[in-house]
């Protein structure tokens, strides 16, 4: 009997969060886990759009009944930056932006307001 009802029990997801690496950018996704998955949907905290590269390593969660649906959270922090408690750090290539608890805003790149280049005596 206990064979019996073992084998009517569906199998238990493989835990909910795995790590992947980016195999196809953008989004959705193509994402590579213990084989490559596509169409995986990107989120990203609101009012923030990313689009993971290909190579990054990033965390998929697995939703539905039976872990049946993927999704790309985030990609994994870098240490190389040095950041303050509370700081808050935006990259892409070589622009940087980065807002200190102080209320100062860093601006790494060229900085342009509505197109136009903003020059700094430096």
């Amino acid at each position: 009997m206990w064979i019996a009802e073992r084998s009517r029990r569906r199998p238990e997801p493989e835990g909910l969060a795995r790590l992947g690496q980016i195999t196809l950018a953008g989004n959705p996704a193509g994402v590579w886990l213990d084989g490559e998955r596509r169409d995986v949907p990107v989120f990203a905290p609101g009012g923030y759009v990313w689009r993971p590269g290909r190579g990054e390593q990033v965390l998929v969660l697995k939703t539905g009944a039976q872990g049946e649906t993927l999704c790309v959270l985030g990609e994994r922090c870098q240490s190389t930056w040095e950041l303050e408690e509370g700081e808050v750090l935006l990259h892409s290539g070589k622009a940087v932006l980065r807002l200190k608890r102080d209320g100062t805003v860093d601006v790494t790149g060229t900085l342009t307001v509505n197109g136009r280049q903003v020059v700094t005596e430096g």
